[in-house]
């Protein structure tokens, strides 16, 4: 029987290797946006001081980080993040796993991670997907950050709501079991979409193809890091693998 310490460790473990590969594909996919975004930036700056009025501009503030500190930093930050989300998610396949009514763990593992993806990463993403450097108005990041953080919770809150319906249906069949789930999600996201504020910050100027270019290697850096979880935690607590290697042993 696996005890939750052991549960845990096998997450952060998972966590680490996760973050490492989704800070790989980050680097790779997203650095060379995030560089053409501080270009577009730079030269925009450039251009207003041109064309400014006579006063003396204010000294050019230097960043506290280099872009060179900044992207080996971007691997140390992947990490750490993947340690905690292995560790939450652990926490929650040791809470949730008898909830999840599948006969095998490596499916609750899989299972988990696909609602954590959706719920943690694709809603919020639809409604306000991340901006590059160079698009958004300073003065408005505390209400940015709080309808993300709102869309964030009502994006659990649906896929709770679709499970519970799913469940509530089964009695009436399989495909009844589907569609309650799928009704239920959908019917709490359009609802929270149309009631939360849009936000569209992205100045009309600048290249539509670099701005989706940018939001779909964010999208893609944090599907690899929980298809990685997902399926390396599964790896590490499926009951047919533990069984074979008993078999082989005995």
């Amino acid at each position: 029987m696996r005890t939750f310490g052991s549960l845990l460790v096998r997450g952060l473990i998972v966590g680490l290797f996760a973050g490492l590969l989704a800070g790989t594909f980050a680097y790779v996919m997203g650095e060379p946006r995030v560089d053409a975004a501080i270009a577009i930036e730079e030269a925009g700056a450039a251009h207003t001081h041109d064309h400014g009025n006579s006063a003396e501009p204010a000294a050019e503030e230097k960043p506290l980080v280099s872009r060179e500190g900044q992207k080996a930093g971007l691997f140390l930050a992947t990490s750490l993040y993947g340690v905690a989300l292995g560790g939450m998610f652990a926490v929650g396949f040791t809470l949730l796993r008898r909830r999840l009514r599948t006969g095998n763990d490596a499916y609750a593992a899989l299972g988990l991670a696909a609602a954590g993806f959706v719920g943690i990463v694709l809603v919020p993403f639809l409604k306000y997907p991340p901006n590059p450097p160079a698009v958004g108005n300073p003065d408005t990041i505390t209400r940015r950050t709080v309808t993300y953080l709102l869309t964030l919770v009502i994006g659990l809150l649906a896929v709770w709501a679709g499970v519970a319906a799913s469940r509530w249906a089964a009695r009436y069949g399989e495909l009844a079991r589907l569609g309650g789930g799928v009704i239920a999600f959908l019917v709490t996201i359009v609802a929270a979409y149309l009631i939360l504020p849009r936000i569209n910050e992205v100045p009309e100027t600048f290249p539509a193809t670099l701005l989706w270019q940018f939001r779909f290697a964010s999208l893609g850096t944090q599907a690899t890091l929980w298809l990685l979880l997902g399926f390396g935690y599964a790896a590490t607590v499926d009951d047919r693998r533990l069984t074979r290697q008993k078999v082989v042993a005995a």
